[in-house]
């Protein structure tokens, strides 16, 4: 869902029920693990920047949450605890909330927050 909200809460209001608890944890996390970074809304979805370069995101779409993690070398590392979720260069897609493993999902954030590679 590509939104025109202004800020990441008034993002949350927007998504369906039954994904707004899970959208909610990833922003949390997100807010938690990714200090120093930026969040905003940037092409239609939550953004997290860190020196002005969107290095996480996500989004609800209409067939499932999509997270971006856009450091390849972050999501190429993680890709082992990933099997059975579609995943594409640096976007993983959730097609029901309950499939999001939020202990893996923080892991790729705290190594998102070290790494300096390129982005997807």
């Amino acid at each position: 869902m590509q939104s025109n909200a202004k800020d990441v809460t008034a993002y949350l209001k927007q998504v369906p029920e039954a994904r707004r608890p899970a959208l909610e944890q990833l922003r949390k996390l997100c807010r938690a693990t990714l200090k120093g970074y930026q969040e905003s809304m940037a092409y239609g979805m939550p953004c997290y920047s860190r020196n002005g370069v969107v290095e996480v995101a996500f989004a609800s779409q209409v067939q499932h949450i999509s997270l971006y993690i856009l450091r390849k070398e972050v999501l190429d590392a993680h890709r082992e605890h990933l099997k059975g979720i579609a995943l594409g260069k640096g976007c993983i897609r959730y097609a029901r909330p309950e499939k999001i493993d939020f202990v893996v999902v923080h892991q790729m954030l705290v190594a998102t927050t070290t790494n300096n590679g390129p982005i997807c």
